[in-house]
């Protein structure tokens, strides 16, 4: 017979303590703990350049031959095309076509690298060793060129990522706090209205905050102000209302569904600690797509390539926040015909447990 604390058995006990409801939210945890595990240590664990988009420049036949001969390293880790002259290839790295380029002297034996650090330092270091090897098996040297340098205060050119990744964090924390404050899920459409703007003015107070700390307080990113006040504005009210949109569907899971789109998937995605032609085919896949890939991009951009490549990615951002707004708000009307005092499910459900 099961040992009894104040009228109550163990057993008893054990279901109080933990419902039904509690233990799929501890099993949801534990998956997100495995798969968090998984994507981080599956995309970083082994980094390696892949197809970087690579130019080359030479004279005559020796263009197509260079080309060729980059194209059959082992483990294909160029993408080689030829360009026409080293004008268009530091155009080309600026643009964001190609993140690097060699270029061939015939008369003499010192060849010319061009790279941008500011997409990323550890690639840059790749290609300048890719690139020493190939020469110098044909007693050739290489002079590296770094046409958009990385700033001396941006280490490996980390910066622009845990800035968006703090971005993202607001954008979800904001959410959902606002959320739970009051029930899992939107009530009504008015509730929906007010989430959204006060939505609108977090993002608004933290792109402009994370812009003025990653600045001109620390020094560790150039490029505009207002620039990435508009990007992080838009990253947290993007990141926000897929999180908002996301309870909205499915209750207190959102938040993790929430978590696992940005944090599990998007983070080692964004192309931060290893630039995206260093990781695995899904991670390089899916990264442009999730709000840390795309955001990442756009403030390398902003402070190192003078604004350029950034439509698609600022697309990506945008579509973000318009479903997460649409959703929200539709999911809101929806529910607009529950009787006046009917709780929504969640306080529901809470209310029947604190009985």
């Amino acid at each position: 017979m099961a040992p009894e604390r104040g009228g109550m058995s163990f057993t008893d006990e054990l279901k109080s303590a933990v419902t039904p409801r509690a233990a799929l939210l501890v099993i949801g945890v534990l998956a997100l703990q495995l798969l968090f595990i998984a994507s981080y240590v599956g995309a970083l664990h082994d980094p390696k350049p892949r197809d970087v988009p690579f130019g080359v420049v030479a004279p005559g036949p020796a263009a197509e031959e260079t080309s060729d001969k980059l194209g059959k390293l082992p483990d294909e880790p160029l993408d080689p095309r030829v360009l026409k002259d080293e004008a268009t290839a530091r155009h080309q790295i600026m643009n964001r076509d190609i993140d690097g380029a060699l270029i061939v002297d015939p008369r003499g034996t010192t060849d010319t690298l061009l790279v941008g650090s500011g997409g990323g330092t550890v690639l840059a270091t790749a290609l300048e060793k890719i690139a020493t090897e190939v020469d110098g098996a044909e007693k050739r040297t290489v002079k590296t060129v770094d046409v958009a340098p990385a700033s001396t205060k941006d280490f490996d050119g980390l910066s622009s990522f845990y800035l968006v990744v703090g971005w993202c964090v607001g954008g979800y924390l904001c959410a959902s706090i606002l959320a739970i404050s009051a029930g899992s899920r939107a009530a009504n459409g008015p509730r929906a209205l007010i989430r959204t703007g006060v939505m609108a003015l977090y993002s608004i107070a933290g792109g402009l905050g994370g812009a003025l700390i990653i600045g001109p307080i620390l020094g560790a990113l150039p490029g505009s102000i207002m620039g990435l006040w508009g990007l992080g504005s838009l990253i947290v009210f993007g990141v926000g209302m897929i999180t908002l949109a996301l309870q909205s569907l499915t209750g207190i899971v959102g938040i993790g569904l929430a978590v696992l789109l940005v944090v599990i998937a998007g983070n080692p995605s964004a192309g931060g600690a290893f630039p995206l032609p260093m990781l695995p085919p899904f991670w390089k896949e899916i990264g442009p797509w999730l709000p840390p890939g795309a955001g990442t991009w756009v403030a390398r951009s902003i402070a190192y390539f003078k604004g350029n490549a950034i439509t698609g990615p600022m697309l990506v951002l945008a579509a973000w926040a318009v479903v997460g707004t649409v959703v929200t708000l539709v999911m809101s009307a929806l529910r607009g015909d529950r009787q006046p005092g009917q709780r929504p499910a969640m306080e529901e459900d809470t209310g029947a447990h604190r009985r």
